[in-house]
């Protein structure tokens, strides 16, 4: 743990991951610089929300509209937000007098005070992390297990940054935290387990490549030791390809059975099974298995007892259930975690059923990827709504399965019109297709033309930036406007 004590700390964007930061930095007797490029009158919020450290004698210095290169003088670590790209001169010049650049995350693992649970992937790392968090609560609910009274902690990428919850953890208590490429690219150190659920294309308007994005993704398991445990999928081969470089404990999940000689979890008849090595001890779950079997194996649960639509949920399932007993979690708890999950908001929600028409809100989906795995856990007739700001991805393989799967496509969006000329239709095409303006537009239209038995489903496949702040907004605007409908 570092002493900040009398330090000069310059953290770059005071959304919610740079005020958490200061909070904490200045607790610790940091003095901190706030630098953002927005406007004074923008940031009043986040300047009212600090308000009372200056009460206690901590004032934070402010600078606004711009990141002028005289906030590194005398500057001992820069901090950056997730949504700082390394590039920003600031940045660079930083890094050119080898001053360190730290974010959030790597302050809070340094400081932890109890084990964490770290998740990263290109989908689906939010609904883990929930989900991990749930069975982790359960466990703790449960007098049978080693978990019972532990506090759960879970945050980082997915909202709510952890380091405004350290000053509260104990030893012994469990965190769980999601974590981004953009979180990981200046990161050093890594949880003490450490999961990466897949790799598809993503944030490449921000990488220079795939290859500099996986580099990013990777660094959750660089600085892991013997004692550590990586937990990777087998399904996915670049994801796979990491047991092979990592000095952690490797335990696998994935819908295929389990190679001789593999620790994880896996589906045989419709049911998820957790298998683990004779002779284990970094495993401790507390379920007793049969004397002299070399491959023990634990029914978790059924596959039909899986709340969640869709074969990529499956997937995560299977990753929560492979992380949390690789932490010594039961797989009575599991069981009650999964069942007991309802999912994430924006995440393949279910928002309303509406003159006999299922509404689900998938605003998450900021990738074709994302919108491809949204389509494929439906069999309804699809209305899909569609559009934003392009991320320079490729779209050819969402927009063959939208010709196959969906009834009617309706376009938002800065990306309207992109999709609209790949579609390239023709008269005898027999999926409709209407271009809207607006997000608001789209509910409208889809209102107007949905008949008993369709499933409308916002899966944008792009970013929220052309109308709303984060696809979080986005997705809440669709859900209000869905509840409106008369």
């Amino acid at each position: 743990m570092r002493d900040w004590n009398g330090k000069k700390i310059v953290i770059l964007g005071a959304a919610r991951q740079g005020t958490a930061l200061a909070r904490y930095l200045v607790q610790q007797g940091a003095f901190v610089i706030l630098n953002d490029q927005k406007s004074e009158g923008e940031l009043v919020g986040a300047q009212n929300a600090l308000e009372d450290l200056s009460e206690d004698g901590y004032p934070i210095e402010w600078v606004f509209n711009e990141h002028p290169l005289s906030l590194l003088d005398s500057c001992d670590v820069l901090c950056m937000s997730g949504g700082v790209p390394l590039t920003l001169p600031l940045v660079s010049e930083a890094l050119a007098r080898n001053i360190p650049v730290l974010n959030d995350s790597q302050i809070f693992l340094e400081a932890a005070p109890c084990p964490v649970i770290g998740i990263t992937g290109s989908a689906g790392k939010t609904t883990t992390t929930l989900l991990v968090g749930k069975i982790l609560e359960k466990a703790a609910t449960s007098r049978r297990s080693v978990f019972y009274g532990k506090r759960i902690w879970v945050g980082g990428n997915i909202g709510n940054p952890l380091i405004d919850d350290i000053e509260n953890m104990r030893f012994d208590d469990i965190a769980v935290m999601e974590l981004s490429s953009f979180q990981l690219e200046i990161m050093n150190k890594s949880p003490h387990i450490a999961a990466v659920l897949n790799f598809s294309p993503d944030h490449l308007d921000r990488h220079e490549s795939m290859a500099d994005y996986i580099s990013a993704k990777k660094r959750i398991l660089t600085f892991q030791s013997s004692s550590d445990i990586a937990v990777l999928s087998r399904d996915d081969r670049a994801t796979w390809s990491l047991s092979e470089s990592t000095a952690a404990k490797v335990i696998s999940f994935g819908i295929s059975d389990l190679e001789d000689g593999l620790e994880g979890t896996f589906i045989r008849d419709s049911i998820v099974y957790m298998r683990y090595i004779a002779g284990n001890h970094s495993i401790t779950s507390g379920d007793v298995f049969e004397k002299g079997n070399e491959r023990p194996e634990v029914r978790l649960l059924g596959v039909d007892d899986i709340p969640l639509r869709g074969e990529h949920n499956l997937r995560n399932v299977l990753a929560a259930a492979a992380i949390t007993y690789a932490a010594g979690v039961s797989a009575e708890s599991i069981e009650a975690g999964v069942i007991d999950f309802v999912g994430g908001h924006h995440r393949l929600e279910y928002v309303r059923t509406w003159n006999g028409v299922e509404w689900f809100n998938d605003s998450i989906a900021t990738t074709p990827r994302r919108a491809i795995e949204a389509i494929n856990s439906f069999e309804e007739p699809l209305v899909l709504l569609t559009g934003g700001r392009d991320k320079n991805l490729p779209w050819e393989e969402l927009l063959e399965l939208i010709r196959q799967k969906v009834k009617t496509l309706i376009l938002f969006g800065e990306m309207a019109k992109k999709i609209m000329t790949a579609l390239d239709l023709s008269e005898n095409d027999v999926l409709k297709v209407i271009r809207c303006e607006s997000m608001y537009d789209a509910v409208k239209t889809a209102a107007d033309i949905v008949q008993p038995g369709d499933v409308v489903l916002l899966s944008p496949g792009g970013t929220s930036f052309d109308e709303f702040t984060n696809y979080e907004e986005r997705g809440k605007c669709f859900a209000k406007w869905v509840e409106e409908l008369p």
